[in-house]
């Protein structure tokens, strides 16, 4: 089953979380950043784009054998379901239509997720904006693993299958840990997206809508583009809880990659992120960083040195627990 994880707990800390320290700092030093703040007006279009091609693929795909609908699923679909999850990210921080319309981009996001084949834009919102104020808080960041994740994958090859259901943690999780009340933009998101895989069903047969589910679980699971679930906070240098990744897949990703600079200024568009380093290059060139969303999966498995347990944690009322 492989070499057991060393660690045997979080790295608890009793500091702050470093963004909004480190963002007051930028500002003062560099007000131009604001200008980068707001949203992408080539944004919209490109997710349109997105949503109308995976239509297109369903329909050319419908007929075709289970072993080419799962190729597909992989390597194209699941890739395009991955870039609109994370529009749906780049959405949950209003950036599709600005803080000053926020149904507006409800309701985008609603539009954004119809490919994913699962209803997840609403409640996905509702736990990641905790995710950014609370970062590493043992109660409010279910970005954590939870306390069983952490005891039950502990070796390579449980951390192979955790790998592998990934998604399934990081959907179900919130649920668990932190659940919260059902709202009702979020009944509407589930009626929506049930009535789209039923026409998807109905008009272009169960391969069509196999093809967008499979792909959605496949590419959010063991698959390149997964890798930045992983890099982004996973503790792989000791006293660092963030990390920004600065390859090639950027370009598929809307630039998450950059996580250090987006935890930073979350009210700047992923286009613009980039633009965020070489204004203030200093504050980023001595952060430890990624170059490879497949060696941090590699890594995160085979390294005994990393495990669930690789996360920053804070005390949350002077108590702590796993």
């Amino acid at each position: 089953m492989g070499a057991r994880v060393s660690r045997s707990d979080f790295e608890w800390v009793y500091t702050e979380e470093p963004h909004a320290t480190r963002r007051k700092q930028m500002l003062a030093k560099y007000p131009e950043l604001k200008k980068l703040m707001g949203t992408d007006a080539k944004f919209k279009y490109i997710v349109t784009v997105l949503v109308i091609l995976q239509l297109l693929i369903c329909y050319a795909i419908k007929d075709q054998t289970w072993p080419t609908i799962f190729i597909f699923a992989y390597v194209c679909g699941g890739t395009i379901n991955h870039s609109l999850t994370l529009a749906v990210h780049e959405i949950a921080h209003n950036l599709a239509f600005g803080y000053s319309q926020p149904l507006a981009n409800r309701l985008f996001g609603f539009f954004a997720n119809l490919p994913i084949a699962v209803p997840m834009s609403i409640s996905f919102k509702k736990y990641h904006l905790d995710h950014h104020r609370y970062q590493g808080d043992s109660e409010k960041d279910v970005d954590i693993p939870s306390g069983l994740e952490t005891k039950l994958f502990n070796r390579t090859f449980y951390k192979f299958i955790w790998v592998l259901l990934q998604p399934w943690f990081y959907s179900l999780r919130p649920f668990f840990v932190n659940p919260k009340t059902m709202t009702v933009l979020e009944i509407w998101n589930i009626i929506i997206q049930f009535v789209f895989d039923f026409g998807i069903y109905h008009f272009l047969g169960f391969k069509a809508l196999a093809y967008l589910v499979i792909g959605s679980f496949m590419a959010t699971g063991l698959h390149p583009m997964a890798g930045h679930f992983i890099s982004e906070h996973y503790m792989y240098v000791k006293g660092y809880e963030t990390y920004s990744y600065y390859g090639p897949l950027n370009w598929l990703t809307w630039n998450v990659g950059y996580h250090n600079e987006h935890h930073d200024f979350p009210n700047i568009p992923g286009s613009r992120l980039p633009e965020v380093r070489k204004i203030a290059p200093e504050y980023y060139k001595c952060l430890p960083s990624h170059h490879s969303w497949i060696k941090v999966i590699w890594d995160f498995i085979f390294d005994p040195e990393i495990g669930p347990y690789s996360r920053v944690k804070r005390i949350t009322g002077n108590k702590k627990e796993n």
